[in-house]
């Protein structure tokens, strides 16, 4: 009982603020003017691509300005490409298990390249989302979603290296020197399990699986790993009924643009203090942008994201405990 009540606090518990709404209003800066830009202009469809060349802002929001430079050019360098990639094979009109098995192959590649930079927050996990994201939208110009994406991701580095300041919390970084084909494996295998997984179940939308499978691989230990899962599950249930109320009232694409904006404000906020609760103001934050770029029934939109969710981080438990179950010295 005890050791269940100390589980529940460390859920619940939120790590020490440390200067996160620098951070944070650089990300709604970044993120928001092309928002607004491009709403303005008449095309709420590419909003979804500036608002993934902007989430390089995220990155090494902990460190002095030029590791924050090194590190969000990096990650733009990525999530460009996941735009870029996503989008051309969508233009192809590419089978969907085609789809999946790129965005595995795409995964592998981005954890090896994130574990290069060292990367905060840690994985491929961003990159691999832009890349999902954009390969299931209907499009005809590639070039345009990516010039987009580029456009965002370089105004966000400049805000970023605009800014001396940082937060008084080290930038964690993983290693630089080695980075891991065991962690770019584990990603490989979780990603193409829950898509296919997820295209052989029926489901809507095989890419949030195949996100959530890659989520609880970017913490650290295996506690670490599935309280990270926990915290993913908790975190978009409770933003899908968030998102259900907003959608109840029939926002305009102006209304849901200006909420993209709002909502990038607390879940960079909460980003590094409490996963679930960022996850609150983030899973509308994407859906409303989804709805931008591919207007559908909301219920179903919820519904998917919902089975979704849940699968892909089943699929992502089952291979931390392969991880840990090869890991494990044997006995003699």
């Amino acid at each position: 009982m005890r050791l269940l009540a100390a589980r529940l606090r460390g859920f619940a518990a939120l790590g020490p603020a440390e200067e996160d709404h620098w951070p944070a209003l650089r990300m709604v800066l970044g993120v928001g003017i092309p928002t607004v830009a491009l709403l303005v202009a008449g095309h709420p469809e590419l909003v979804i691509d500036a608002v993934f060349g902007g989430f390089a802002g995220m990155y090494g929001r902990g460190a002095n300005r030029m590791l924050r430079l090194r590190h969000q050019s990096s990650a733009g360098v990525l999530l460009v490409a996941g735009v870029g990639l996503g989008s051309s094979l969508s233009a192809l009109q590419a089978p969907e298990p085609t789809l999946v098995l790129a965005e595995a192959a795409f995964a592998g590649l981005a954890s090896l390249g994130a574990d290069l930079a060292g990367f905060r927050p840690a994985g491929p996990f961003f990159p691999l989302f832009a890349f999902g994201a954009c390969a299931a939208l209907h499009r005809a110009d590639p070039g345009v979603a990516t010039a987009v994406a580029l456009a965002s991701a370089v105004f966000a580095i400049a805000i970023g290296a605009s800014s001396r300041r940082a937060a008084a919390r080290r930038a964690v970084r993983l290693p630089r020197t080695r980075p891991s084909l065991w962690r770019a494996g584990g990603y490989v295998l979780a990603v193409s399990v829950s898509g296919l997984a997820s295209l052989a179940l029926g489901i809507g939308h095989p890419h949030w699986a195949m996100a959530g499978a890659a989520v609880p691989l970017s913490a650290t230990g295996f506690h670490g790993r599935l309280r990270r899962g926990v915290h993913r599950v908790v975190g978009t249930l409770a933003g899908l009924a968030l998102t259900a109320v907003i959608l109840a009232f029939h926002p305009s694409p102006l209304m849901m643009g200006a909420l993209v904006v709002v909502l990038q404000f607390p879940t960079e906020l909460f980003m590094a203090r409490h996963y679930a609760l960022a996850l609150l103001f983030f899973t509308p934050l994407i859906l409303l942008m989804t709805r931008l770029a591919l207007p559908g029934p909301a219920q179903t939109l919820i519904a998917d994201r919902a089975v979704e969710t849940v699968l892909g981080v089943l699929v992502g438990f089952g291979v931390i405990l392969i991880d840990a179950g090869l890991r494990r010295p044997a006995r003699v």
